[in-house]
């Protein structure tokens, strides 16, 4: 999965009561990943600043999606709150069954990824977002160079071509169509949704662009592990490798030794839970309107204390 960049300065390090370590734990700081992408960043950024509300040092620790495991297992990282496990093979789970990371629950995200198009499209075809749509109402979707098939705009080529796969595979009346970036997706879809016009693409959730658009998903077959070689899983029952795409489980995950050491932190990131709408309106702050991170994550912090205040009563 890609997504948007953002650099982010030198790590930050606060200095708390130390008073209240007597019987959270100790006083070194909480060591926290800071990965490739934005909605990663929010989530680093609200368990720091909370986590410094109960008290804790913390630090942020620039980190690989793939090479921070191995920091965690030997301390060197303490917490990552927002791990995908559909991007980082089979690294994160050995290393969670070993124990060398602990995974402490859910984050609270419902990821989502498949085909999406505006909501006005259901006035044109009824029977979305039932995947029979894609047949009943192909030309709903067609451009003039697609015609008569619908045209389905996928990720960039060099994101993979699962898309492609899947309409080849399902015999589909659509048309793939490499985007060329994230950006020039989401430009072509804001014009079409803009006027009005037919769209659909193959995208992810939590993103920015949800909090802006109001999109829905096409009702693909769900994935399963033998799609490729059983028939009967996917659009056409005399037909393999034609389901649709599996989806992510986010997590929290911390040191192994965390728990002993930072007890009352430990409880905090249990408790912390966020959801799709609030990262997608943070990340619509952050990228679409290139506010500061640090201020946005404050700003949703301060105006959420009745939510967040049971989580930081938690750890104390």
């Amino acid at each position: 999965m890609k997504f948007k960049h953002l650099v982010l300065g030198l790590a930050v390090s606060t200095m708390a009561n130390s008073s209240v370590f007597a019987a959270n734990g100790s006083s070194d700081p909480i060591k926290i990943a800071i990965n490739e992408w934005t909605g990663q960043h929010i989530s680093a950024h609200i368990a720091g600043q909370l986590l410094q509300k109960a008290g804790f040092n913390i630090e942020y620790v620039t980190a690989g999606a793939v090479p921070q495991f191995a920091a965690i297992a030997q301390g060197n990282l303490h917490l990552q709150p927002e791990v995908w496990d559909n991007n980082v093979g089979d690294i994160y789970p050995k290393a969670v069954e070993s124990g060398e990371i602990v995974k402490v629950g859910e984050l609270g995200l419902q990821p989502k990824e498949g085909w999406m198009y505006p909501s006005y499209m259901k006035e044109k075809c009824p029977s979305l977002p039932d995947a029979s749509a894609l047949v009943e109402c192909a030309q709903v979707f067609a451009a003039p160079e697609t015609f008569p098939k619908g045209r389905l705009i996928t990720y960039p080529a060099d994101w993979g071509t699962r898309s492609k796969d899947l309409v080849e595979n399902a015999g589909l009346p659509l048309q793939p169509i490499a985007g060329g970036s994230e950006g020039a997706m989401i430009a072509e879809l804001k014009a079409a949704y803009a006027a009005k016009e037919p769209a659909l693409m193959m995208f992810w959730a939590p993103h920015w662009l949800h909090a802006e658009l109001d999109m829905d998903w096409i009702e693909l077959p769900a994935a399963h592990p033998n799609c490729d070689s059983e028939p009967e899983h996917g659009f056409d029952p005399g037909k393999t490798g034609d389901c649709g795409f599996p989806q992510a489980s986010i997590g929290k995950v911390v040191w192994k030794d965390f728990g002993s050491k930072w007890p009352g932190a430990l409880k905090l990131i249990e408790a912390m839970s966020i959801d799709n709408d609030t990262q997608n309106t943070l990340m619509l702050e952050v990228d679409n309107n290139k506010r500061d991170l640090d201020e946005v994550v404050t700003e949703w912090v301060n105006s959420n204390e009745s939510l967040w205040q049971p989580w930081v009563a938690a750890a104390q």
